[in-house]
């Protein structure tokens, strides 16, 4: 398994991410990873390099590359420092969807490896970046074919850039990993985002997890639950498994 940093130009400024290749001809099945709003770092990347020991390309994107060089946040004690939760809240504030939808293209075409299947990939994403998993599926219907939403955050609000509005553009088969103690995916949200699922066609599972909390699948958050997070292991595997051929 080879690790490589990747850059592409853009309109602001140069993108990069963490591109995880494991070994072998290929051909190789791409993943983009949305991270959770502690970015890139090495709880993220041991969940690349396992969607790559199942023969994945992974691509992390680095959503914070516009506000410049940032001290890393303490994932265990951050929401629960004051100040330290206000520089997060600053920077996750600082991203915008269609930029990070932007990067996506842009360090997509910058692969360069050809054992990488660059034009039809998954896509999979944690907390906030759940939302932009579930955003990559509908802005770019014709090449994701799998998204998995992993105790997404906002994925139904009451403004007309609402995510689940995008519902009838979706051609993905989409996995939805809901914490049952979630504050930014209530039973009310959950009616919301599927009666528009339905609506649409999707082929989709939403699956509430008893006892979790928001972040239960991170492993270096104070909520992380080991048996929920194994059971998003399984289904996004699975996932991926049966429409990338991973």
């Amino acid at each position: 398994m080879t690790t490589l940093r990747l850059t592409a130009p853009t309109a602001d400024g140069t993108a990069d991410a963490e591109l995880i290749l494991p070994d072998g001809d290929g051909p190789l099945p791409l993943v983009v990873f949305y991270p959770d709003a502690g970015g890139l770092r090495p709880a993220m990347a041991r969940m690349g390099e396992r969607l790559a020991g199942a023969g994945l390309a992974v691509l992390q994107q680095n959503p914070y590359w516009r506000s410049g060089p940032f001290a890393p946040f303490d994932a265990m004690t951050v929401f629960g420092d004051p100040v330290e939760r206000a520089r997060l809240m600053a920077l996750m504030t600082a991203v915008k969807p269609a930029n990070v939808l932007a990067d996506t293209t842009a360090l997509v075409a910058a692969i360069a490896d050809p054992r990488v299947q660059r034009e039809r990939f998954g896509v999979v994403g944690y907390c906030m970046g759940g939302r932009h998993a579930f955003l990559a599926a509908g802005t770019f219907p014709e090449r994701v074919v799998a998204a998995a939403c992993i105790h997404a955050g906002g994925l139904v609000s009451e403004g007309p850039e609402s995510p689940h509005l995008l519902a009838s553009q979706l051609r993905a088969a989409l996995y939805l990993g809901v914490a049952d103690e979630d504050g930014s995916c209530t039973p009310a949200h959950q009616a919301t985002l599927t009666a528009a699922l339905d609506a649409a066609g999707v082929r989709y599972q939403l699956e509430l997890n008893p006892g979790a909390r928001h972040g239960y699948a991170v492993p270096d958050f104070p909520v992380y639950d080991e048996a929920a997070s194994e059971l998003h292991w399984k289904r996004v595997l699975t996932l991926f498994g049966e429409h990338l051929g991973a």
